[in-house]
């Protein structure tokens, strides 16, 4: 009797489409087994794994190996398709069954490749499977286009905060909660005159959450304020200017287009920073100092002033992370201010000239001078790289969002 594998799969797409479910495709193929008279030997299942190539499903590759070890000498699949959709993949496959003595058969195509007409009406199969799967790559960038021109958003990760997208649905509903977050956010920056700093602080301060939870930010506020979603359009490439368009949609707007236009009026006219390459001795006590409120790492702040001589000069200030969440108060300080502490604190301590006396006697003062140099470089170094495990450790525990990950990893200047 023929030891008989079943080999079934389905990708997270399929998981919904009647007959395609793992347990129908077992259930019909372990019927024709019997049928058949086989002898069952076991089931191998690939779940929410797409068909286009072996090497990433982990469980076909366990059934190769038992091919070869001769556990198997028959195969079963409920189509073609759900062994491979690559034709390259499947000749292959066939070759390591042909090689192993083992038989290959679909219940759908009612194919045997013992004789080599079985064999040619499967490679004549999968060319025509891999044409439709290719095809269908190719429409979906169409199909979503058109959807979009049509009025229905796409909401391929979540709806726009202020809306909802059941699973079903093409038009997305006004969650009214959220809605009224949305149309406080255009009134404290049009009608109050607040800048996306005291947006931020008053949002993080009520403990209101965006969709994806975490903290409000600059980029989180300035994406509901820059979204025409909000007065009835929909956005199709967003990633892409070239293939940017925006259509009226079908769902119903939360703000009007007079309010709308007016805040992108305002944001066209706020002056955009060119960050330069900077020099870092203003700021060096960056990663070294924390909030005497709340805990926190400070981070820095690099501005160019021009003097009353007319020259460029570099202002270093500190600040608190969490004053733009609403969690702390600390004013921000100037690196001269920070300085000046310093060097009142270090001449209140009394014995430093002894200390500096005996490094004297141990070597030059030259020599002092780069060692300690050394020492705070690779102190700062150590403390730098302790910073950026501390953003990922929080990033991972959904500590912060992304946005705020980005911003606390890139090195301020």
């Amino acid at each position: 009797m023929l030891k008989t594998a079943i080999y079934v799969r389905v990708s997270t797409a399929e998981q919904a489409q009647e007959g395609y479910s793992i347990r129908a495709q077992i259930d019909k193929l372990k019927s024709y087994i019997l049928i058949k008279d086989w002898n069952f030997y076991k089931v191998y299942a690939d779940e929410g794994i797409g068909g286009k190539n072996v090497v990433d499903r982990p469980v076909i590759n366990e059934l190769i190996n038992d091919v070869r070890a001769g556990n198997v000498n028959n195969v079963l699949v409920y189509k073609i398709d759900r062994l491979t959709r690559s034709t390259r993949d499947l000749i292959d496959l066939t070759d390591i069954f042909r090689k192993y003595n083992c038989n290959f058969n679909s219940l759908m195509e009612s194919i045997d490749t013992q004789t080599a007409s079985g064999r040619m009406f499967l490679k004549i199969i999968c060319i025509f499977t891999e044409f439709e799967h290719e095809n269908i790559i190719e429409r979906i960038p169409l199909a979503c286009e058109k959807k979009v021109k049509e009025g229905y958003t796409l909401s391929s990760n979540k709806a726009s905060y202020g809306y909802d997208r059941e699973n079903g649905e093409k038009i997305q509903t006004i969650n009214h909660e959220e809605a009224e977050v949305v149309k406080e956010i255009y009134a404290m920056y049009i009608d109050g005159n607040m800048s996306f700093t005291a947006i931020v602080q008053d949002l993080n301060h009520r403990n209101i959450k965006p969709k994806l939870g975490g903290a409000w930010g600059h980029v989180s506020v300035r994406a509901i304020l820059k979204n025409p979603n909000y007065i009835g359009k929909v956005r199709y490439s967003l990633s892409d200017e070239n293939r940017y368009f925006e259509a009226d949609g079908k769902h119903e707007p939360i703000i009007s287009e007079e309010l709308f236009y007016n805040a992108q009026n305002k944001m066209d006219k706020i002056k955009r920073k060119s960050y330069t390459k900077r020099p870092k001795a203003e700021n060096y006590f960056s990663g070294t100092i924390y909030c005497g409120v709340c805990g926190a790492r400070l981070i820095t702040h690099r501005e160019y002033r021009t003097n009353k001589a007319g020259e460029r000069v570099i202002k270093g200030h500190y600040r608190c992370p969490n004053v733009e969440k609403g969690i702390c108060n600390n004013p921000t300080f100037s690196h001269r201010k920070t300085e000046t502490a310093f060097q009142e604190y270090m001449n209140d301590i009394q014995d430093i000239k002894v200390a500096d006396d005996t490094m004297l006697e141990e070597t030059s003062k030259e020599d002092s001078i780069n060692n300690i140099i050394k020492e705070e470089y690779e102190n700062a170094i150590e403390k730098l790289g302790k910073k950026e495990k501390d953003v990922m450790t929080l990033y991972l525990n959904d500590r912060i969002d992304f946005d705020d990950y980005e911003s606390m990893k890139k090195p301020h200047t």
